[in-house]
């Protein structure tokens, strides 16, 4: 079976009718993104193929099962292609920079070279606002330069290098656009969602600081919009990066404990002082790689292999960040059709009905 798909359809009539693509590549269709990305596509009558090293599940699409870092698998996949959805990348708060930079990178040159060889036109490319980030507040600011040198811990820096390739590479016939999504939730959501609400369930999720600094983040199915919005886009704006947000920043505080009572987990109420916070982060990156079997016996981490807190996560979590949407809807001629009140309660719809 393929993960649970969950999009908004109100605002995807308007957008598919935009897609002039015949037939895309969707990379990391075993993903939520990645998979609804591919199955509006499909649905919008462009023939999809989906590269992953597992099924996708998505009907109506072709699968072909393999990695971004085999040059065979990439060639098979981007048979007949004229649009390339670039969504796969190793997706951690840790581990060894070596794992991150063979997908992120090496993997991301592999696609780029191989879709200008084979005359792909379009490339919308998913980066991350963390290969912007150097650990400092941002306040309404647009999409900064991607820079691997300052980029905080090894997904953000190979992130920032591969987006690198990907916009070195853009032409008027190779047209490069790309999208950092911004701490992505909802229904069927793995990596931030029910985290959160796992955490919240078993004690383990703190509110840093205040819990006062503004961030902004993006609701599922405006994260598939965008992205739906982004491969008509590319005909006409190419060449630049663009962060996409709900664009409606709210206290960081007040999102966790929303997402977690959405979950039907308590409500998170202990609090740590950030600067403690990011120092213990720090130094559980340190052991936990060098003694991760120790650390997980000691019932310090969680079921899912990762660290119970990382320094980047710990800034993430106290820190401003929020970004101007101007020059993202202008480009995609898109604005998100779901709020964070009402991705709030779907969220919590879907937890009742699991």
């Amino acid at each position: 079976m393929g993960i649970e798909i969950h999009v908004d359809d109100d605002g995807l009539p308007q957008l598919v009718e935009r897609v002039v693509s015949r037939r895309a590549l969707v990379t990391g269709a075993s993903g939520l993104l990645g998979a609804g990305t591919a199955r509006v596509l499909a649905e919008s009558g462009t023939e999809v193929t989906t590269l992953q090293r597992r099924p996708s599940g998505v009907p109506g699409v072709r699968d072909v099962l393999g990695s971004v870092t085999d040059p065979a698998a990439v060639e098979d996949a981007l048979e007949s292609v004229d649009t390339v959805v670039h969504v796969a990348a190793k997706v951690s708060m840790s581990g060894p920079e070596e794992e991150f930079r063979a997908v992120n990178v090496e993997g991301t040159r592999i696609l780029v070279h191989a879709a200008r060889r084979r005359g792909v036109r379009r490339f919308v490319h998913i980066s991350s606002p963390s290969v912007a980030h150097a650990g400092s507040s941002i306040v309404g600011e647009g999409a900064g330069p991607a820079d691997p040198e300052r980029a905080r811990g090894p997904y953000a820096r190979t992130k920032a290098a591969g987006e690198l390739i990907a916009l070195e590479a853009d032409t008027e016939d190779f047209r490069v656009l790309v999208l950092r999504p911004h701490l992505m939730w909802g229904p069927g959501d793995l990596q931030l969602t029910d985290r959160i609400v796992q955490r919240s369930r078993e004690g383990r999720m703190p509110v840093l600081g205040t819990g006062a600094p503004l961030i902004d983040t993006l609701y599922t199915g405006n994260a598939v919009e965008a992205v739906v919005a982004a491969v008509a886009a590319v005909d006409h704006t190419h060449g630049e990066a663009l962060v996409v947000t709900n664009g409606e920043p709210r206290p960081v505080g007040e999102l966790v404990r929303g997402i977690a009572l959405a979950g039907g987990a308590p409500e998170p109420e202990r609090t740590v002082p950030a600067g403690l916070a990011r120092r213990a982060g720090a130094l559980i990156e340190r052991v936990w790689e060098r003694d991760l079997f120790r650390v997980r016996s000691a019932g310090i981490g969680s079921a899912d292999g990762e660290p119970p807190l990382t320094e980047f996560l710990a800034e993430q979590l106290s820190t401003a960040h929020w970004f101007d949407q101007r020059r993202t809807r202008e480009v995609l001629e898109w604005t998100p059709t779901v709020s964070i009140d009402e991705g709030l309660h779907r969220l919590a719809a879907y937890y009742r009905d699991r």
